[in-house]
């Protein structure tokens, strides 16, 4: 079993900064891969950006260019450093980690609410 706590959501003007992190306890020495996804309200649940155990990154195009994913190996904590931050962006952004390449741990969720 893996626990992921997240922190850092809120409201912020466009254009602002948010740093989001989640860590993660438990089994954490099984997790591949930690990142976060979002999901506005109606639509689907997608990937914002990930980080697997040897560092490698995907992140989404929308994204990219603003947003920075990250990871301390040694606290098992994942960031999802937030800039230019635009009203699209407001969702529900959930920490994920991904064991054994099969199984999916996820987090309570945490506002992000970018006003115009």
């Amino acid at each position: 079993q893996v626990q992921l706590v997240e922190s850092g959501g809120g409201l912020v003007q466009t254009g602002g900064s948010l740093r989001l992190s989640c860590a993660a306890s438990g089994n954490t020495g099984s997790i591949i891969r930690m990142g976060w996804y979002r999901q506005a309200p109606g639509k689907q649940r997608e990937l914002v950006a990930v980080v697997f155990s040897g560092g490698t990154t995907n992140i989404v195009d929308s994204v990219k260019g603003r947003f920075t994913i990250s990871r301390d190996n040694t606290k098992n904590i994942v960031y999802l450093q937030m800039n230019s931050l635009k009203p699209e962006d407001t969702s529900v952004y959930y920490c994920n980690a991904l064991v054994r390449s099969v199984v999916n741990y996820w987090g309570q969720g945490t506002q992000v609410t970018v006003s115009s």
